[in-house]
């Protein structure tokens, strides 16, 4: 069985951040946008389904330079503010499974924030971004991307997903989902087998693979 972590919120503890920052950014070209705004509606889409949301709003398109500011600007934060989501070392230890990543973020981003936070040797060479793929979370290309890659079946497959969006695509790729609701309501989660804390995940994942079958007796 294949366990595939969700980056931002899952393994890093980023969505804070670089929703403060996005919702800044916005509110500067004339979209106001708190940051509880920019987690309920852009947080685990990739960067081109923001761009869509976003400039659908607007009724224009972004203006030149914003993605680079905006980026520039988490990175720097990142720096500085970035932490591991509480207890995922812990789980990370204990989980003995294959492991890779698959978020939304671009290679660069996903890279930096696991770099800052020493989780990085955990997963070289097992890291799958949104923009290997033609259509980001919600959509399921990215799970079933990284599945192929790594040489399992969906259906062999555990996501691990704090966001609705990334619940959506976990489902539509036909995997298990485990939602971790430290910061988005388990309410939001629909369809995922909710956790509160990092750790129980070791537990749920042992729950989700599959046991041998019973043998016969005599």
């Amino acid at each position: 069985m294949l366990v595939i972590f969700d980056c931002d919120g899952v393994l890093v503890d980023s969505e804070p951040i670089s929703n403060r920052i996005l919702a800044r950014e916005l509110t500067a070209i004339g979209l106001p946008t708190s940051t509880e705004d920019s987690m309920r509606d852009y947080m685990g889409r990739s960067w081109a389904s923001c761009t869509a949301i976003v400039e659908e709003r607007l009724g224009r398109a972004l203006p030149p330079g914003f993605a680079a500011g905006y980026h520039a600007a988490v990175f720097a934060a990142f720096e500085t503010s970035l932490e591991p989501v509480a207890g995922i070392e812990e789980a990370l230890d204990r989980i003995t499974l294959p492991c890779c990543v698959a978020s939304s973020g671009a290679h660069e981003r996903i890279r930096a924030a696991l770099g800052v936070t020493g989780l990085l040797e955990r997963f070289e060479e097992r890291i799958f971004s949104a923009t290997d793929v033609e259509h980001g979370k919600p959509a399921p290309d990215l799970f079933l991307h990284a599945a192929a890659r790594m040489g399992f079946e969906p259906r062999d497959c555990v996501v691990v997903e704090d966001a609705p969006a990334g619940v959506q695509a976990g489902r539509a790729a036909g995997m298990t989902v485990l939602g971790y609701a430290g910061r988005t309501p388990a309410a939001q989660l629909e369809g995922a087998r909710t956790f509160a804390a990092m750790a129980e995940l070791p537990g749920l994942v042992t729950d989700c693979a599959p046991r041998p079958a019973a043998g016969r007796s005599g």
